[in-house]
């Protein structure tokens, strides 16, 4: 049986997600981002009382097609902003095209009409998180932070997080408040 779960966005939620399958008394084929595998089928009220503990840690099973394809749509991204190497070479639209399998207006009107935003904006959104992380660990070079996050420029990448911060990479990086936000609220 598959599970779609919402708000699994890095590997301490899958650990978390998994360890507490295990708590339950089912022992997951496998955990992925957004995804859990089970050998056994749970009925309704199993599943309910799963989700119950789910939701205790943030997450939420998801059981229609439509809230799939975003939550899936997010966790590309996410996997796109902060997983992937320095070798993504194709657009943003054709990645979610072929990992979903569907025509990309349909994914982008479905995606807007639940999240309040295209696509392209929470990607941009997602990155400019990474680049803040990036910043505070001040281990990398605003060059090197713009190709890690395939940005065209230093420059691309200043003009985009002054945008949407209001600040620039220097100004926040040298601020005390430095304030990121969590992934599964953006």
């Amino acid at each position: 049986m598959q599970l779609h779960i919402k708000n699994m966005v890095c590997s301490r939620c899958i650990m978390a997600v998994e360890s507490e399958l295990e708590k339950f008394g089912l022992h997951p084929i496998s955990v992925e981002l957004g995804i859990v595998e089970i050998s056994q089928n749970l009925d309704k009220e199993q599943e309910q009382k799963l989700n119950s503990k789910l939701v205790n840690l943030g997450f939420e099973i998801i059981d229609d097609r439509k809230s799939r394809v975003v939550e899936k749509v997010k966790n590309l991204i996410t996997d796109l902003v902060y997983f992937k190497d320095n070798n993504f070479k194709t657009n943003l639209s054709d990645y979610i095209v072929a990992a979903i399998s569907q025509d990309y207006s349909y994914i982008s009107n479905l995606f807007s009409q639940q999240e309040n935003a295209t696509i392209e904006h929470y990607y941009i959104l997602q990155k400019i998180e990474r680049v803040k992380e990036l910043l505070v660990y001040d281990e990398l070079s605003l060059n090197e932070i713009a190709f890690q996050l395939h940005y065209s420029s230093p420059s691309h990448l200043s003009k985009q997080f002054k945008k949407v911060t209001g600040f620039t990479p220097t100004a926040f990086k040298n601020s005390k408040e430095q304030k990121r936000q969590l992934i599964e609220n953006l």
